[in-house]
């Protein structure tokens, strides 16, 4: 039997708006769970973003001087040229002692409700003063740090600029401050997912929109939503079945060593994915390094569902449209030590 001419039509225009509902129902769907990265770095309650802070964090942020060794500076970690990590499994420090977790990346940290991966610090300027500290990672201290910072006069006057009519302005508090109002500017909008979630439906392909549809149906947005998707709650990894120990070494039990709680036994804070694609290895062990395998491993521990491959792989392209405009960042010129400039410690145990 063949279609009067008018009923082709009539069908063609049916499946071109059912289409059409499906694609505003995926926009609107997303929406609801994520927002796009802003274009320009967020409000910080306490701490206003002036450009002499932020060219003063900026300094500090690549400060290897902040360490014993004069080796070590918060980039070595979070490498703003490799992602904003190291893409190490697990950072090295002082005396070449390896850490214990895997360095998370600095880009869109700002967005994180807390940091490090057992979310201790409360905040960026919190979590600036915690690998000085750490005899793992810069193995130095806070009067070390302000001897240091003292002792050249380029800091001191950069100091007075950042926090005008402060007394004593060169202090261990105001260099976190500062390093935190920095990265705070590490942001990374106009990822093609954030033009997508601004109306853009050509933005995303049919194979990342599938991906993104999976991610939605299959739970993985139950704790990778809102701008960063991810860092926001914390959760038990192996929520279904908990991997082996060479993905979650049995001696590390994440939130548990802050709260000594027993219901928080190798419960980590949701991971940012954001740029996800360029901060491989992943998971705080740092054991796996691709991103197919680290979906199917998520599929298994956290949903309980082995994914096909080619969910994974549709997953997988959605990820990838996370990855937004990185900052171009240039190296700073730093002030020469002088005699009063606390020697370096020998890395070398």
């Amino acid at each position: 039997m063949t279609k009067h001419p008018m009923m082709k039509v009539l069908a063609l225009s049916l499946g071109v708006a059912s289409g059409s509902a499906m694609a505003e129902n995926l926009m609107e769907k997303a929406n609801g769970m994520f927002e796009p990265i802003p274009k320009y770095p967020p409000v910080i309650d306490g701490n206003e973003l002036t450009q002499p802070k932020v060219e003063l964090g900026k300094m500090l942020f690549f400060e290897p001087r902040l360490s014993s060794s004069h080796l070590i500076s918060c980039n070595t970690c979070h490498n703003v040229g490799l992602g904003g990590d190291d893409e190490l499994p697990t950072s090295i420090g002082h005396g070449w002692q390896k850490g214990p977790r895997n360095s998370p990346t600095v880009f869109n940290a700002v967005f994180n409700a807390a940091q490090f991966w057992d979310g201790r610090a409360a905040d960026l300027a919190e979590q600036a003063k915690g690998p000085v500290q750490a005899g793992v990672e810069m193995s130095s201290s806070p009067d070390r740090v302000v001897s240091t910072l003292k002792s050249m006069p380029e800091y001191i006057e950069r100091f007075k600029s950042a926090f005008p009519g402060q007394d004593d302005p060169v202090s261990f508090d105001n260099m976190a401050i500062a390093i935190e109002a920095y990265e705070a500017t590490l942001i990374t909008p106009e990822a093609p997912f954030d033009q997508y979630l601004r109306g853009n439906a050509d933005a995303l392909n049919d194979k990342e929109k599938e991906g993104l549809a999976l991610f939605m149906d299959r739970g993985c947005a139950a704790c990778h939503s809102g701008v960063n998707l991810g860092g926001q709650n914390y959760y038990p990894f192996g929520l279904v079945t908990r991997p082996g120990a060479e993905i979650l070494p049995e001696g590390d039990k994440g939130r548990f060593a802050v709260t000594e709680t027993a219901s928080d036994e190798y419960v980590f804070r949701a991971s940012p994915l954001r740029n996800i694609e360029l901060t491989a290895p992943y998971f705080h062990s740092g054991a796996v390094w691709s991103l197919e395998e680290a979906v199917a491993v998520m599929g298994t521990a956290q949903l309980g569902t082995e994914l096909e491959d080619d969910e994974v792989k549709s997953i997988v392209a959605f990820l990838k449209t996370l990855t937004g405009n990185v900052p171009e960042v240039t190296y700073p010129m730093l002030p020469p030590s002088t005699a009063k400039t606390p020697k370096p410690v020998d890395m070398v145990p």
